[in-house]
């Protein structure tokens, strides 16, 4: 089972609650990946990866480099988190296949989360958090991964669309944007939301202290999935016009 909306109506599968844990979290959605470790719920580390060097290079001595600066060894892990998608392809094969293979070694529980929720969770933080929130990650030909989020919940699906034909749909109400998409096309979003539109700063964060986070939140409510469970998230475009048929309201 996934983790797909930030706040998740996941139900306990088991009676037993973690009350204090260590969740070691990764996300390899794009170039500018990162892993994290939280304490109790709590983002201690976040380490940025080499955006020069592909993903599958770079790990697992990323995750085991992190552990050793924060004096954690693998064992006392209690949880592993990982970015499910939308992504790049390769990206996230790497990722989930690497969490997967320390989660089922460890015999410890993987919980999948949507990079855009992340994002989400990233810019609700702020002072943001009680109006909308649109998540976008750079797809391919210019196209955005998209999300709307409204306190905490997403208003629905995720879309692949051109992101002049996602703001066309844009309504007069103040809308934080969030996401490397957000950031290739802020000229656009600036000039077509005038006096409505919000960048998050830093408009494109590394996810995985939230993918941590959001981690922590799930296993503690008691639901510890098997590692195999997880799946990527893949975001396809319809033979219909995605974007004729979606309004950020």
């Amino acid at each position: 089972m996934q983790h797909r909306g930030v706040d998740s109506n996941t139900r306990p599968a088991t009676d037993c609650i973690i009350s204090r844990m260590l969740v070691l979290s990764l996300d390899t959605t794009s170039r500018a990946g990162s892993c994290a470790l939280a304490r109790d719920g709590q983002v201690v580390c976040v380490q940025g990866s080499d955006s020069s060097r592909e993903q599958g290079g770079q790990l697992p001595g990323a995750l085991a480099t992190l552990l050793d600066r924060e004096s954690v060894a693998l064992r006392e892990i209690d949880g592993y988190g990982v970015a499910i998608g939308p992504g790049s392809f390769t990206g996230l094969r790497v990722g989930i296949a690497t969490m997967q293979g320390l989660a089922m070694a460890t015999g410890k529980p993987l919980i999948g989360v949507s990079a855009l929720d992340a994002l989400a969770v990233l810019a609700g933080a702020e002072q943001y958090s009680s109006g909308r929130i649109v998540a976008w990650i750079e797809a391919w030909r210019g196209d955005v991964f998209s999300a709307t989020y409204e306190r905490g919940r997403a208003l629905r699906a995720p879309v692949i669309a051109p992101p002049n034909e996602l703001l066309d749909h844009v309504s007069g109400r103040a809308t934080v944007f969030i996401g490397n998409g957000a950031a290739r096309n802020m000229d656009l979003i600036r000039t077509t939301c005038v006096g409505n539109a919000h960048l998050a700063d830093p408009i494109a964060p590394l996810l995985a202290g939230a993918v941590a986070t959001v981690t922590s939140q799930v296993l503690r409510s008691g639901h510890h999935p098997p590692p195999h469970d997880i799946r990527p998230l893949y975001v396809l475009r319809s033979d219909t016009n995605v974007a004729a048929n979606t309004r950020l309201v």
